[in-house]
C-alpha cells in the first residue's frame, strides 16, 4: 500500500512541477515522466493501479494542455480518461482525498461537451469554434446544478458555515462554493497542492494564518471556512465584483490582475476569454450553483460590510 501511495505522490509532483511551466511543449513533459518512471517505478507498479505507463503519461500530457489552456471545449476529451482513473484512485484510502477532488471536476468535462453540442459553427467560417460565452456556460450550468440532488453532507455543513461567513462579514450564500470546490467534503485534496473543503493552496493558506504542520488546519471545517471567507472579503475589496474575486479565487490574483490591466477592462466577460479553461466555467458554476440553493445570482449578494 505504501508503494501504491508513492507510486500516486511521485506522479503528482511530475503533474504539478509541469503544469506550472505553460510554455513548456507536452513532448517535453513525457520526456520527465518516462525519466522518472523509469528511476522510480518498478515493472509491475503502475499495473498494480490498473493503469499502464504510456495511458498514465498521455493523460499527464492532456491535464497540462488542457487544463491550463484557454480553451473550454477541449475539456470535454477528458471525460473518458479521468472516468477510467477515477475507481482506481476511490480504491485506496492514501488516493481517496484525489479521488474526491476528481469526483467534483468530472461536470466540468460533460458540460464542455454540452456547450460543444450545442454550439451552431457558422459553415462559411473557421472551423475552431470560438470559446462559449459566459451567458451560454451559465445557461447550461443552470440545467446540470437544477437535476443534482443536494451533497449528502451540505445539510450538516451549511447551517455551520454560514454562521462563520456572516461573523466574517461575507454574503453567506458564498458557503456553496463548498460544493463547488469539494462537495463539502474536507478530505479533498488536488494534485497541486489544495487542500480541504474549501480548496485552499499552502501559500494562500499560510498568508490566512493557517498551519500546515505538523497537522493540516486546512482539513479543519471551521478554520479552513473562516479562511476562505476572509480570503474572498479580500478578493472582493481588491476588485470589487463577485465574478471577478471568485475568478481570482481560481486562478490568483496576480492572473486576473494581470489581465484586466492588460485587457483595460473592469469585468469578468471582458477576460473570461483569456483565463484558465477551468476558470472559465468555474465562475457560471458558482453562480448556477447559488441560483439552486439560493434562488439568488451574484450580482444580488450585498457587499460585504465594512
Amino acid at each position: 500500500m505504501r508503494r501504491i501511495c508513492a507510486v500516486l505522490a511521485g506522479l503528482s509532483i511530475v503533474l504539478t512541477a509541469k503544469a506550472q511551466e505553460l510554455e513548456i511543449d507536452p513532448d517535453e513533459i513525457l520526456q520527465s515522466v518516462q525519466e522518472w518512471a523509469k528511476d522510480n517505478l518498478d515493472d509491475t507498479a503502475l499495473d498494480e493501479l490498473g493503469v499502464d505507463k504510456e495511458r498514465v503519461q498521455k493523460f499527464l500530457a492532456e491535464l497540462r494542455k488542457r487544463f491550463q489552456g484557454s480553451y473550454v471545449y477541449d475539456l470535454g476529451a477528458l471525460h473518458e480518461t479521468a472516468t477510467n482513473l477515477l475507481p482506481v484512485l476511490k480504491q485506496f484510502e492514501e488516493t481517496r482525498p484525489y479521488a474526491v477532488w476528481l469526483q467534483t471536476r468530472l461536470d466540468y468535462f460533460d458540460v464542455s461537451e454540452e456547450l460543444r453540442r450545442e454550439a451552431k459553427p457558422d459553415k462559411t467560417g473557421p472551423s475552431r469554434l470560438p470559446n462559449p460565452s459566459p451567458r451560454a456556460e451559465s445557461s447550461v450550468w443552470v440545467r446540470e446544478v437544477r437535476r443534482r440532488p443536494l451533497p449528502p453532507l451540505a445539510r450538516d455543513c451549511v447551517p455551520r458555515l454560514k454562521e462563520i461567513f456572516t461573523a466574517e462579514k461575507l454574503p453567506p450564500e458564498l458557503v456553496w462554493v463548498a460544493e463547488v470546490e469539494s462537495s463539502f467534503d474536507p478530505a479533498a485534496r488536488s494534485p497541486s497542492g489544495a487542500v480541504g473543503m474549501f480548496q485552499l493552496m499552502p501559500g494562500t493558506a499560510r498568508s490566512l494564518n493557517l498551519s500546515l504542520r505538523p497537522s493540516d488546519e486546512r482539513l479543519q471545517t471551521e478554520k479552513s471556512a473562516r479562511a476562505a471567507a476572509r480570503h474572498l472579503r479580500r478578493l472582493y475589496g481588491q476588485f470589487g465584483d463577485w465574478r471577478l474575486a471568485l475568478a481570482a479565487y481560481n486562478a490568483g490574483e496576480g492572473r486576473v490582475g494581470e489581465l484586466l490591466q492588460k485587457q483595460k477592462a473592469r469585468t469578468f466577460e471582458a477576460i473570461a476569454g483569456r483565463l484558465p479553461a477551468e476558470t472559465q466555467l468555474y465562475v457560471p458554476k458558482v453562480e448556477a450553483t447559488l441560483r439552486e440553493r439560493e434562488g439568488v445570482t451574484l450580482a444580488e449578494l450585498k457587499p460585504a460590510a465594512d
